[in-house]
This record gives C-alpha cells, structure tokens and sequence, in this order.
C-alpha cells in the first residue's frame, strides 16, 4: 500500500505545479473567471443574475457558518486530471487549513454550490459532478436560472451521489438532513 499512496501522492503533486503554471500564465480578462476542467481552460463572464444567486446564497448560509468558512472564485484542485476549480460557493469544514502551498483542500470542503453560465454548464452538469463525488463532498448543489431549477446531488459514494434532488426555484431546498442541517430559500433566485 505504501507504494500506492506515494505514487498518488506524487502525481497529486505534478497535476499542483501543471495547474499552477497554467494558472500564472493566464490572461483573464476583468469580469471573467477561470477554471481549469479536465486540463482545458474555460472562461466566462460574471453576470447579475449569476452574482445575485452567489450571494442570495452566501448570506443565507452566513446565518449559520463564520464568513472564513466561506469561499467563492477560489481555487480548489479536486481529484482527476487537471481539475483546478473556482467554484461559485464552497463552504470548507470546521478547522479547515491550507496547505504548506496555500491552497486549500478538497478534503476539507462539505458544500459546493455552482451557478449554470451557458458557456461552461455542462461542465457542472458533468465533469465537475464527477470530480466532486469523487472527492466525496458531501452536498452538490446546481443552480441553473435557465431551467428555474435547484439540482441538490448528496451521499457521495464510489465516485457517483446516491442522492439527487430538484426543486423549482420559489421552492426551499431541505437540506437539514445533510451536514449543512439548513434550509436553503430559493424565493429570490432570479431566472435567465
């Protein structure tokens, strides 16, 4: 086993410094953000509508997590290839450090929550469902103002969720029998 874990540990390792040069060597433009999806870069632009759903939820959830908890648009590299996410919302555990690189950990994350833009939601709806069950966060929630829906994906196990819940929005999102043990308002969730 020993060999095993040393040679995860050490591609874990070369994916950090790829995704780090790819990072530096970036040119985002002001109002867009960068994400790093299976080695590919995508980018897309900030909306109202998008902001808006971000901090409705935020403050919902500041209610009952300290803000250093908190995180939104900054990087989280999570299992497989090349996998360096900004992600709309995450809240990270109790005690939550970073690293000796200062980043933070995957394994520290119990919520994430992303927000559909048309140029990059099929990477929410497919590889980054993927990558966070296989880190086993423990609630995945979609906000997609497109459809009007909340996707709720909990019970991470094998690298799938066991659990998938959708919810109009208007419609609260239960979400107290999952480690956040809240109830997330969707009333002012705008549309697209």
């Amino acid at each position: 086993m020993k060999v095993l874990d040393d040679r995860i540990t050490m591609a874990d390792n070369i994916n950090e410094q790829i995704l780090d040069e790819m990072f530096e060597q970036m040119s985002v433009p002001e109002g867009y953000k960068a994400e790093i999806v299976e080695g590919a870069i995508y980018m897309s632009p900030q909306r109202d509508t998008h902001w808006e759903i971000i901090l409705d939820m935020i403050e919902q959830l500041r209610s009952k997590y300290p803000r250093k908890r908190l995180k939104s648009d900054v990087r989280i590299d999570y299992p497989g290839y090349l996998n360096g996410f900004a992600t709309d919302v995450t809240l990270l555990a109790e005690g939550a450090v970073k690293t000796v690189s200062g980043k933070w950990r995957y394994e520290d994350v119990q919520f994430v929550a992303e927000v559909i833009s048309k140029s990059t939601g099929a990477n929410d709806y497919g590889p980054k469902l993927a990558a966070y069950a296989t880190a086993e966060v423990p609630v995945y929630l979609i906000a997609d103002p497109y459809q009007g829906r909340c996707h709720v994906y909990s019970q991470p196990k094998g690298g799938e969720y066991a659990s998938e819940t959708t919810v109009a929005f208007g419609t609260d999102v239960d979400l107290t029998h999952t480690p956040l043990g809240l109830t997330l308002s969707t009333d002012e969730f705008p549309r697209d």
